[in-house]
């Protein structure tokens, strides 16, 4: 007898312990993808902070102490990425890419339209990067700084002052290079708008082609002596080498409180800050959490926490230790800090505060810049 071979059944569901398999699988999958993320992250929400070393050390001293206190108020963990650079710097690495912060703090509010112009101009977004909702976090105004003795014997109290000196007589000037220093490019701002007899925020670009314009900042120009990357580093220089070195220079207040005493006691003669007449520049350290596609709304909440604990009053007064005047108001300036004998005044208030320049108008000084800077060096 011939057996015939049965048909195989067909199953239209796979059994349960094909399903329950297949379950375990996901699970782990998934299970494995969270704990990739969180040891990443280490089990940490993070955000990048670029900004620039001109408050680097209050900035690494009161970020730890951000940390602990967003812990112990939300009871979850939050790192803050310090990335620390120059300020032109900062805007060319956010437009290539290189860096993706959630808040950018450039030394000066100058720098916000510029980078915006260069967002839409270069990468194409119509919208703004740097929304106009930022902060202020520390204030230093640019000073003309130089010897006691060489501001009483000139009666130096503008940058026009510098120009006419340069007319007719003989010192040395300096200020760091605008192409590598946010201090560089203030003081040229500020040499331009005096040439122009305009205020920087009514400098235009036809401004950085007029001849008389471009005459007068060659001209002081002309008697720079050395051009770099730092502000401090005119001030060390000034109180290591004396006025043979450098008479006059353009540099932060802070600058200035930081190397009077040196100088006086090695030269017998203090550097002094002078605030140009015509008002000035203020580095207020402007904090903008950027609106960037990478940005995510909780890196938002979490950035905005932490600029309210820098405008901190306990925050605001460490960072007068380092040279700078406090942005909250509510914080009073400490005297013991600021004062005559550290070659700053204390009381500025009659000091007219200048508005940054259109972004279109700093982009022409930067092409300007190589025709009217001392060639010589």
């Amino acid at each position: 007898m011939v057996l015939m071979a049965g048909k195989p059944k067909f199953r239209l569901f796979p059994k349960r312990g094909y399903i329950l398999l297949l379950i375990g699988i996901l699970i782990g999958f998934l299970l494995f993808t969270a704990i990739s993320i969180m040891f990443a992250r280490g089990g940490v929400e993070v955000i990048e902070f670029l900004y620039t070393s001109e408050k680097q050390g209050w900035i690494e001293e009161v970020t730890p102490l951000f940390e602990e206190w967003y812990f112990e108020t939300f009871e979850r963990r939050i790192h803050v990425k310090l990335t620390v650079t120059g300020t032109h710097d900062s805007v060319i690495q956010i437009l290539w890419g290189n860096v993706k912060p959630v808040a950018w703090s450039p030394a000066s509010s100058i720098w916000i339209p510029y980078l915006n112009l260069m967002w839409n101009k270069t990468i194409g977004y119509s919208e703004k990067i740097a929304p106009d909702n930022w902060n202020k976090t520390l204030l230093s105004p640019v000073v003309i700084a130089g010897w006691k003795s060489l501001f009483e014997q000139y009666n130096i109290a503008s940058f026009r002052g510098l120009y006419e000196l340069a007319r007719t007589g003989d010192f040395k000037f300096g200020h760091p290079d605008p192409r590598d220093s946010n201090g560089g490019t203030m003081a040229v701002v500020l040499e331009f708008a005096e040439a122009a007899t305009k205020k920087p925020s009514e400098l235009i670009i036809d401004d950085f082609k007029h001849e008389k314009t471009l005459e007068f900042v060659s001209t002081l120009e002309s008697k720079s002596v050395y051009y770099g990357k730092s502000t401090g580093f005119f001030g060390r220089w000034a109180a290591e080498n004396g006025p043979s070195a450098i008479s006059f220079f353009s540099v932060y207040e802070n600058v200035v409180l930081d190397n009077a005493l040196k100088a006086e006691n090695r030269w017998a003669d203090p550097l002094v800050a002078v605030y140009p007449e015509n008002g000035t520049l203020f580095t207020d350290h402007p904090f903008v959490v950027l609106d960037a596609p990478w940005v995510e709304p909780w890196q938002k909440e979490a950035a905005q926490q932490y600029l309210s604990f820098l405008l901190s009053e306990e925050n605001q007064q460490k960072a007068q230790q380092y040279g700078f005047r406090p942005a909250n108001p509510n914080v009073p300036l400490n005297t013991t800090i600021f004062n005559e004998a550290n070659g700053v005044r204390a009381d500025i208030t009659e000091v007219s505060i200048l508005d940054p320049l259109p972004g279109e108008a700093l982009d022409a000084l930067f092409t300007v810049w190589i025709t009217v800077k001392n060639q010589g060096i």
